[in-house]
């Protein structure tokens, strides 16, 4: 059986996508007031980032194993509708530990929705592979960009406690699934059974070529949610800025990581995934350094074109991950989405220390050197597109 170009489905997940990552790019963004409420230390902010990524992110390869041992599907519904409920309950948390529960229990959310997710779209994509993945990454980056400008806009207008309305999406969603369960999980049940039937082994090289990989996605996510963390902590808690100029901030550049995952899709396909992640990884080093030289809207067309060229990559490395262990693509997908970015997020706690030591532009500032690793660990990876010649 032949795997088809389902757009119908794709953007279903695409939507729950969307909804369940607003909770978890909404976190960062409200560090600044989270670390006001409970008069933290910038390195008890940052545990409570590295608590959600480890959550969220390092333990989704378990999520994406057992996904592969037997289908999950309701992992879709009740993993947005945990991450929804363990952010929102945050302005309720009078205590540090509860608010590291109730990260926990987002993360958690977080972590059993994107393995699934991912493994399903993977059925629908046909042979535009990067394409068909990027119309269901397109619905993570877009939750990324709504969620800091979404929370940081009810905390401004009307309090830290009506947070709590974040909520409704992640119940508008798991209504909207449940009234179509049926005809998804039937679609998907068989195009699972094909792609079970179709995979084959594993290249002997593949785990050096996976490690290099999740290498890069360390690295590109580091940027990333560095970028997200360290902007709002800089306008708002070192310039005494505005809040909403940190949010429109980091929007922008997440709202250009939306297009660039949609735009650059088709380049991938037709170039090649390789020549596409060397070039954009490439790019995104020369971009950086302009974030801290330029202002006013200058500076939000930077933050665009980064957001544009670097999180682009993000579907192409799924797919990369997914050719590499065809008959694990739960593992994959975690090993990718999960892992290598909670790695990242990992890292960016150690920002937390520089910023306690050295000052937050300092924190900020060392995030420049990132993106040119991973173009070097790019030009080193040994692998060959489906259509195309190993570079």
């Amino acid at each position: 059986m032949k795997r088809e170009f389902n757009l119908k489905i794709l953007l279903l997940l695409s939507l729950g996508h969307m909804v369940t990552d607003i909770y978890q790019g909404a976190l960062p963004a409200i560090l600044p007031f989270l670390k006001d409420h409970l008069d933290l230390s910038y390195t008890a902010a940052g545990a409570i980032l590295m608590a959600a990524n480890f959550t969220s992110s390092l333990i989704q390869p378990v999520f994406g194993y057992l996904s592969d041992k037997k289908e999950k599907a309701f992992l879709l519904p009740l993993g947005c509708l945990m991450a929804g409920i363990g952010l929102t309950l945050l302005p309720l948390a009078s205590a540090y530990f509860w608010t590291l529960v109730l990260v926990v229990v987002s993360g958690l959310g977080i972590a059993s929705y994107h393995p699934e997710g991912y493994k399903t779209a993977s059925y629908f994509t046909g042979e535009r592979q990067v394409t068909g993945m990027a119309f269901f990454s397109v619905g993570g980056n877009m939750g990324f960009a709504i969620g800091p400008i979404l929370a940081i806009s009810l905390i401004t207008y009307l309090g830290f406690q009506y947070l709590l309305l974040m909520i409704l999406p992640a119940i508008g969603f798991v209504a909207l699934i449940l009234a179509s369960w049926k005809k998804i999980h039937s679609k998907a049940h068989g195009a699972r059974q094909a792609a079970r039937a179709a995979a084959g082994a594993a290249a002997d090289k593949v785990y050096l070529t996976l490690a290099t990989l999740v290498g890069i996605v360390v690295v590109r996510s580091w940027t990333q949610l560095g970028l997200m963390t360290y902007i709002p902590f800089y306008y708002i808690n070192h310039l005494k800025g505005d809040p909403l100029y940190a949010g429109q901030l980091v929007s922008v550049f997440l709202l250009g990581g939306a297009a660039g995952t949609l735009l650059g899709a088709p380049l991938a396909d037709r170039w090649g995934h390789k020549l596409y992640l060397c070039i954009t990884m490439l790019l995104s080093s020369a971009i950086l350094p302009l974030v801290f030289l330029l202002q006013g809207p200058a500076l939000f067309l930077a933050m665009g074109a980064l957001g544009l060229v670097m999180i682009s990559t993000f579907s192409v490395t799924i797919v990369m991950a997914q050719a590499l262990m065809p008959g694990s693509l739960g593992m994959a997908s975690g090993l990718m989405v999960g892992f290598a970015i909670g790695a990242g997020g990992v890292c960016v706690t150690l920002l937390g220390v520089l910023a306690d030591n050295f000052g937050v532009p300092f924190a900020l500032k060392s995030i420049s050197v990132l993106p040119f690793a991973g173009f070097l660990l790019s030009l080193t990876l040994s692998y060959k597109s489906p259509r195309h010649s190993t570079l």
